[in-house]
């Protein structure tokens, strides 16, 4: 870890040298990992004692690191992550609440809290995240981050601690496009096929429909510049029965693979699991199957829906979060159902597998704000092309 780390977002290991090759497209960048990957010379802590405890030191470093490495960028340590990555606060009960640095008095944002605070504060180039529930973009809108969750499968977690494998995405973190675009030619190569030059905007009033009042106001700006260089949004709608529906789909799989992953170990052991972490796995013990198969209908016929809706030409522009970080000194209730709420708006993206980049953009008392661009299956390199015109106009 570094020698000075003022935002708490490393994870406290002795420093141990990672080579890393001496020229390459990535070779003046600096990267840190979420500790849900292999680094060899590390131990992966997941955010947990009791996975640390039994980790071992790693021999092997996970294939997505290793491809930064070989691409030229210098290791910058481990990053804390929430518990079990089974959070979207930011606020591990064992390792701390790393800051913000966008926003010091409100939260990071998890379960990639560590990434996005040490990008944030300038403390390395880009990071590494996961994303299952939201856990690249939500922590990408509180800290004025890009960040991507991709096309699921198609940035490797392979020498990476699951939580939910049929919804979890690798992901990383940037404070500009690009940077954020030399690390995607490295991750991801290039879209088949990619997005034409000129898509259809799609703007989702129900998502719309989701999002804080003042939020929406303060994006305002930001609808009208995309809007001028890309053409008026189409209104549609996005939902498929209701958000209600949609957020208990994804909840009773979500839940269900995390007991499978880790419940194991959480009988086996006990752990002590830090507040919202533990009423999570409670709940998801008692999923039952009728509700797993129930749901696993809704979501295939979720993915042809919004196919359908997108073609291969549509992006919708919608909000990445429903408003602003919350204040770090919210009760965990009032952080419970902020998380509800978001979970029916990130939901989209995790139900279908496509890709959702989210856009540093807009701010409102003094606190980022992010607005996101979500594409068919593939078109991941072809979003951040987007998001490079539409910073740069």
């Amino acid at each position: 870890m570094p020698l000075n780390d003022p935002a708490h977002a490393f994870v406290p290991y002795p420093d141990v040298p990672v080579p890393h090759a001496p020229t390459g497209p990535l070779a003046d960048l600096s990267f840190a990992a979420k500790d849900l990957f292999d680094v060899a010379g590390y131990p992966t802590g997941g955010g947990n004692p009791i996975v640390l405890a039994m980790s071992g030191i790693k021999t092997r470093t996970a294939p997505t690191v290793q491809k930064l490495l070989d691409a030229g960028a210098r290791f910058a340590g481990k990053t804390v992550t929430d518990e079990l990555a089974f959070s979207m606060n930011g606020n591990n009960a064992h390792f701390g609440a790393p800051i913000n640095g966008a926003a010091k008095d409100r939260i990071t944002g998890g379960s990639s809290s560590g990434s996005a605070s040490a990008v944030s504060s300038s403390l390395c180039d880009f990071a590494l995240g996961t994303d299952t529930g939201g856990s690249v973009r939500a922590p990408a809108n509180h800290c004025g981050l890009y960040g991507l969750r991709p096309t699921h499968g198609r940035v490797s977690l392979e020498g990476a601690l699951d939580l939910a494998p049929s919804f979890d995405t690798c992901g990383w973190f940037a404070r500009d496009i690009g940077t954020f675009a030399r690390v995607a030619d490295v991750l991801l190569g290039a879209d088949t096929p990619a997005l034409p030059e000129r898509v259809r905007l799609l703007g989702p009033d129900d998502v719309w429909g989701l999002a804080a009042p003042a939020a929406t106001k303060a994006l305002q700006g930001v609808i009208d510049r995309v809007q001028g260089l890309l053409g008026p949004a189409q209104s549609t709608t996005v939902a498929m029965e209701s958000f209600d529906a949609m957020y208990w789909n994804f909840r009773y799989l979500q839940s269900r693979e995390a007991w499978l992953t880790d419940g194991p170990l959480i009988e086996r052991y006990a752990p002590p699991l830090g507040p919202g972490v533990a009423e999570r796995f409670a709940w998801s013990r008692d999923v039952t199957d009728a509700q797993v198969v129930a749901a696993r209908v809704f979501r295939a016929a979720f993915r042809a829906h919004l196919a359908a809706l997108l073609g291969t030409d549509g992006v919708l522009l919608m909000p990445t979060m429903p408003d602003i970080a919350p204040l770090r000194s919210e009760s965990e209730a009032g952080l419970e159902d902020y998380r509800n709420r978001a979970i029916r708006m990130l939901c989209i993206a995790g139900l279908s597998g496509f890709p959702q980049l989210s856009m540093p953009l807009a701010s409102r008392d003094g606190a980022p704000l992010g607005i996101s661009l979500l594409g068919p299956a593939g078109s991941d390199r072809s979003l951040i092309r987007m998001a490079e015109r539409i910073a740069a106009s």
